[in-house]
């Protein structure tokens, strides 16, 4: 039925396969018959395999390229450890000229083989071209420097190979990145001509201290619009706030830190001011749409400084980010209500573009809540799920107004 299916509608240019029974047949049906083709899903088929997939970029009948303008292949969920894969990849990333993202976990590898040449044994078998033959068909010199990919987005990195990815594909505007325990391997200096959206997932025990992102996120500046960051460790309190002067473009940002180890919250007692300074990030972030926090303390207890440091940080950041749609504080062990009256007494008044907040398992009490109820923005979701400080009769209360009111907003709490 697929096969038909796809035989009959050569326009496609996109094509959702997604854990179907998907196989050989269907894949070459697809490379032979949908010449438009420019979005592919694949994902988690179970019959989909690395000769498949090399039918999808390769006719060995009619001896032609297949696929010519194909730019998105979505294959996630695909055994990685199948024989034969990583060639398959490899070949897909030299038989599809026009493709400028491959999803699949080992499309790294793939990579670092086509940059290593690592070539030997695969020859041409079944009537397919040799991965050296499709590297000389894009223009690879014999003997000469490896060609270069047009990927734009390459998931998955791990920091040893970070060399060699960025040697292949220099063009890539979003890139994700797997860091050890290790010392810094280079990944601090190294940047793209064109990124624009960067992940770093700490894959190590130890983590890795936010502050080691600083170099690259000052070398990137204002071109990087997204950045997200996995497992960091915020020991120096003041880390979080240069790192968001130093991406004054930013669109989305989320970060996942966890305390620095072996802290003690009684060592020092701070008094916190009665209004917060908005100033801490003066040009702030006028394009920002989504921020999102969420700190852990799995190796150690957050420090008073931390809190003085992460409030002032919030209030100036709401303060000059005037295209907020999403804010989710999660897990945030310093009260925030006086954060957000310092916000919402501000001139603008901020956060009139506020559509999703989310401040799950944080300290905020109902006084925060009813003054966003009182505020003049668009609110639609709103989530107070495990706030300490926020009970049921607060809850029964928040519905009620909202109902009295005739507000879209929808509270979620428990």
């Amino acid at each position: 039925m697929l096969v038909d299916l796809v035989e009959g509608l050569p326009q496609l240019s996109r094509l959702g396969l997604a854990e179907t029974q998907a196989n050989v047949q269907v894949l070459s049906a697809v490379g032979s018959c949908c010449r438009r083709l420019q979005e592919l899903d694949v994902s988690h088929c179970k019959k989909v395999s690395p000769r498949a997939l090399q039918h999808l970029a390769y006719d060995p009948l009619a001896q032609s390229l297949c696929c010519p303008v194909l730019r998105i292949l979505l294959a996630r969920g695909l055994e990685p450890s199948e024989d034969g894969m990583v060639a398959a990849l490899a070949f897909l990333l030299l038989a599809l000229p026009c493709l400028k993202f491959l999803a699949h976990s080992a499309v790294p590898d793939a990579l670092r083989l086509l940059h290593d040449r690592q070539l030997d044994g695969m020859g041409d078998t079944e009537g397919f071209p040799s991965l050296e033959e499709l590297g000389r068909r894009r223009g690879a010199a014999p003997g000469g420097p490896w060609l270069t990919l047009p990927l734009r987005q390459v998931e998955e990195v791990e920091e040893p190979a970070l060399a060699a990815i960025h040697a292949v594909c220099p063009q890539a505007e979003e890139v994700s990145v797997w860091l050890g325990d290790g010392p810094a391997g280079g990944w601090e200096l190294l940047g793209w001509g064109r990124l624009a959206r960067l992940t770093l997932g700490c894959a190590g025990r130890q983590g890795r201290v936010l502050a080691e992102v600083l170099p690259l996120a000052q070398r990137l500046g204002p071109r990087l619009q997204t950045l997200a960051l996995h497992g960091f460790c915020c020991q120096d309190e003041l880390s979080l706030a240069a790192l968001l002067a130093s991406c004054p473009g930013l669109q989305a940002f989320s970060a996942e830190l966890h305390a620095p180890p072996d802290t003690d919250p009684d060592r020092e007692t701070l008094v916190e001011p009665p209004h917060w300074d908005t100033d801490l990030l003066p040009h702030g972030l006028p394009q920002l749409q989504s921020f999102s926090l969420a700190l852990a303390g799995t190796t150690g207890i957050f420090s008073a400084r931390h809190g003085l440091a992460l409030r002032a940080t919030l209030a100036s950041l709401l303060c000059h980010a005037p295209r907020l749609q999403t804010l989710r504080l999660l897990g945030v062990p310093f009260p925030l209500d006086s954060v957000f009256q310092t916000v919402l007494a501000a001139p603008g008044p901020p956060l009139l573009e506020l559509q999703e907040l989310s401040l799950a398992e944080s300290r905020v009490s109902s006084q925060t809540v009813w003054l966003l109820l009182a505020s003049e923005g668009h609110l639609r979701r709103l989530d107070l799920s495990h706030c300490q400080d926020i009970h049921r009769r607060d809850y029964d209360s928040f519905l009620q107004a909202v109902r009295k009111q005739r507000l879209d907003l929808e509270i979620a709490w428990e």
